[in-house]
């Protein structure tokens, strides 16, 4: 029962802040059975062009915030023409970068033949990280593990997915103090901590550095194992 647990909605290369996330639990959770998120970070990322960041969407079928992350289909219509540029704009951005080779092949893995969801797209895509890094991790998806409890209220499933977990903690990010209570928690047998993400700088050519960007920029310009020490950097409160 010590083990720890975090949920999560799957990004598409999500930033620094949530790999640290996974790394800071022994179980983690795609949550991609819960309501998409319009304008947020599900399908699209940023990358550096020219010292800038720049976002980059994939492109969707009837996006509804009414629908869940799994039911969301990729526009594969759009795709081909989106892939293009993404690949121009890769190519524009980090062909100097030190591990430009390694990274691009990796992403390669990943994009170019597209999973039919962004579901299952977005999860592919930090899991090909985790590989690429050799982290290991127990993953599982809260649609195909946990469905029974999906009516539940959201700390009530969280509780109920930690334990069916066997854990008695639960790690989630900053954000979702506003959302959840330690001591509402620690009522039904959970511990509720929270993560403190630490950013660190990197060099990004000669450009002024720029923060939060896609996990893509990271490995452009850092070895595997500066990323995982990268990947430790937090504190949890």
């Amino acid at each position: 029962m010590n083990s720890k647990v975090a949920i999560m909605q799957p990004y598409i290369f999500p930033y620094l802040g949530y790999f640290q996330l996974i790394e800071s639990v022994d179980k983690f959770v795609f949550y991609d059975d819960v309501n998409f998120i319009k304008q947020g970070w599900i399908n699209r990322n940023s990358i550096l062009q020219n010292g800038n960041p720049i976002t980059f969407t994939i492109p969707l079928k009837k996006a509804s915030s009414y629908s869940k992350i799994n039911e969301v289909e990729i526009n594969l219509a759009l795709y081909q023409k989106w892939e293009n540029k993404f690949w121009k704009t890769i190519s524009q951005s980090y062909s100097k970068a030190p591990y430009f080779t390694e990274t691009k092949k990796l992403l390669e893995e990943v994009l170019i033949e597209p999973n039919s969801s962004i579901s299952e797209l977005a999860s592919n895509s930090i899991l090909k990280v985790l590989d690429y890094l050799n982290i290991s991790k127990a993953i599982s998806y809260s649609s195909e593990s946990f469905s029974d409890s999906k009516e539940l209220d959201k700390a009530d499933r969280i509780i109920s997915i930690t334990k069916e977990l066997n854990s008695n903690s639960y790690i989630n990010r900053m954000g979702g103090k506003s959302l959840y209570n330690k001591d509402y928690f620690k009522m039904n047998g959970i511990e509720l901590n929270f993560i403190e993400n630490q950013l660190p700088v990197y060099k990004q050519f000669s450009h002024p550095f720029v923060q939060g960007l896609s996990i893509i920029d990271i490995l452009m310009f850092n070895a595997k194992d500066d990323v995982k020490l990268m990947f430790q950097q937090f504190e949890l409160v």
